[in-house]
């Protein structure tokens, strides 16, 4: 047998493809729509003028001219790029002010950098975790996280989303023997929850786990000046190993690790994906820098963001479109079943409005939705604009079209 032969397109009983063929047929394809312009409130896209309402850019900071100038001068000091690994000729001074301004930011021992976000979550789980050891891991957590546990080869354990009982019901099966390291997002990236911080941190103790939050969506969101969900419940001495990514509120791209020094060390002499990766280039180590010492200074852009976010729900429901109740900037407009969402999707894209269709495995069956994400940077005229959007394009429906 071909191993190739799963890649045709007329193989019918592989459902991404019946999928792709039936959106694109139906002409409402919803990926790889082209971006020509920065990532802004407004963009450019396909020709167009879009209301982008589906970036994870949180505080408005890709744009900003003391970023671009940063990233500018680093290209001009140290080139394009490292060409070598940290492990050996790819650290920078860049890199090490990062880690030390940005430990210094959370209040952690210290901070390692990876040239990722997903590349984070791999090199510390697999790292940390063994064969003998166990994770308990939230089911809607980040495929990174799924993926590193794989890695690791550790044994997985999947608790219900936020469901307590459930983790305390598997932890319980774990052997004496075993290490343990609890897994969750601190902000939800499709439903914009916020993990159940003290409730895990209890659980932790009680049964002598370590404790692990991919701050990717908390960072520069929630928490005292954007520090993230450990500040937000006044916990970071509790949380064992904080992640978080530099390609949403910093700016960049590459993601770091704060924890212990014993831990940093541990990781960084032993994480295949961290020894044998090249390291973030200098014009992304500069871009997060400037974009760190915003957040520090203007700890007002947080405050902005929620501000927005409150102001988008009130008006989501003064304008009777069902969304999920959350506290962030993140607000999932349910859609449901699979084929309206894509509908909806590319219908709100062509009125002018962008939102990202998040089908599963991303959401369980018969719960997709249109993910929302707001900017600092965004206005409540261009939110209301966007609102009225989607209320008209939702008030009409897909009856009419046949989908």
């Amino acid at each position: 047998m071909d191993l190739f032969n799963k890649c045709n397109t007329e193989n019918s009983s592989v459902v991404t493809h019946s999928l792709i063929a039936y959106a694109r047929e139906k002409g409402i394809y919803p990926y790889f729509h082209c971006l020509e312009s920065k990532q802004a409130p407004e963009v450019v896209m396909e020709g167009g003028r879009k209301i982008m309402l589906g970036s994870n850019n949180y505080l408005g900071l890709t744009a900003h001219p003391a970023v671009i100038e940063a990233a500018h001068k680093a290209l001009d000091k140290y080139g394009t790029g490292c060409s070598g690994s940290r492990f050996l000729n790819g650290t920078l001074d860049l890199h090490l002010r990062l880690e030390r301004e940005l430990a210094d930011f959370l209040g952690a021992e210290e901070v390692m950098t990876f040239s990722t976000g997903f590349q984070s979550n791999l090199g510390i789980i697999s790292t940390l975790v063994g064969r003998h050891d166990y994770i308990l891991c939230d089911r809607e957590n980040h495929a990174s996280i799924y993926d590193g546990c794989l890695l690791s080869g550790g044994k997985l354990l999947r608790y219900k989303h936020g469901d307590m009982e459930d983790l305390i019901r598997l932890i319980k099966t774990v052997p004496d023997t075993a290490g343990i390291l609890i897994v969750t997002d601190g902000v939800f990236s499709m439903s914009g929850d916020i993990a159940k911080l003290p409730e895990l941190v209890k659980i932790k103790k009680e049964y002598g786990a370590r404790l692990m939050v991919d701050d990717a969506h908390g960072l520069g969101v929630i928490g005292k000046g954007g520090r993230g969900t450990a500040s937000y419940f006044g916990l970071e001495k509790d949380v064992d190993i904080i992640m978080g990514t530099f390609s949403k509120s910093l700016a960049s791209l590459g993601g770091f690790m704060a924890a212990s020094a014993r831990v940093c060390e541990y990781v960084r002499h032993n994480s295949r994906p961290f020894i044998f990766s090249a390291s973030i280039t200098p014009s992304s180590c500069a871009a997060a820098l400037a974009a760190l010492n915003i957040l520090k200074n203007e700890p007002e852009r947080v405050e902005r963001l929620n501000s927005l976010g409150e102001y988008m729900r009130a008006g989501m429901q003064k304008r009777n479109i069902k969304i999920k109740a959350s506290t962030t900037p993140i607000i999932p407009v349910y859609t449901y079943e699979l084929y309206d969402t894509l509908y909806y999707g590319k219908k709100l894209f062509n009125e002018g409005v962008y939102v990202n269709p998040v089908l599963p495995p991303a959401t369980p069956q018969h719960e997709c939705l249109l993910r929302i994400s707001l900017m600092a940077t965004h206005t409540e005229a261009l939110l209301d604009e966007a609102m009225d959007i989607m209320k008209r394009v939702f008030d009409e429906g897909a009856e009419k079209d046949g989908i």
